[in-house]
């Protein structure tokens, strides 16, 4: 399984923002700390922004926040708002399956639970669990 960039900047996003508290951010600091481009950011922070993730301040002293708390926001969420599809092998998709073994395939049924596994294992990690455990990776919890 591999993770888009796109979704890769969208977690960045929410840690920094859940890391500065109340304080307005912009989108060319973000950009700097982690050498990230502007322009890549700017359309995640837009989608960030309409699913309410992320809340934006307009003007000249703008900037963005944390549109929910950081206990409201489950990783597995945003995964599954920001990566296109989860087509991890082409029988998963009907429209383009070409694979003779498909019908009868134990494999496809295999990689089809630990996809769901995986995302209900994010699904039991909020960003506060995240912030709390920056320092001590070792240390998060999860919760079902």
């Amino acid at each position: 399984m591999h993770l888009t960039d796109y979704t890769d900047y969208a977690l960045r996003v929410l840690m920094y923002l859940g890391s500065q508290g109340d304080r307005l951010v912009t989108i060319d600091e973000v950009a700097r700390v982690h050498d990230i481009s502007r322009n890549h950011l700017t359309k995640v922070v837009h989608r960030l922004g309409q699913a309410g993730y992320v809340s934006t301040v307009r003007g000249r002293t703008g900037g963005m926040r944390l549109g929910r708390r950081p206990d409201d926001i489950q990783i597995g969420a945003v995964v599954r708002l920001t990566e296109p599809d989860f087509t991890i092998v082409e029988c998963f998709d009907e429209t383009r399956n070409t694979c003779s073994l498909s019908a009868s395939c134990v494999l496809k049924a295999v990689l089809g639970q630990a996809t769901r596994n995986f995302l209900r294992e994010l699904d039991g990690v909020t960003l506060a669990t995240v912030l709390r455990t920056e320092e001590k990776p070792d240390a998060i919890v999860i919760h079902h």
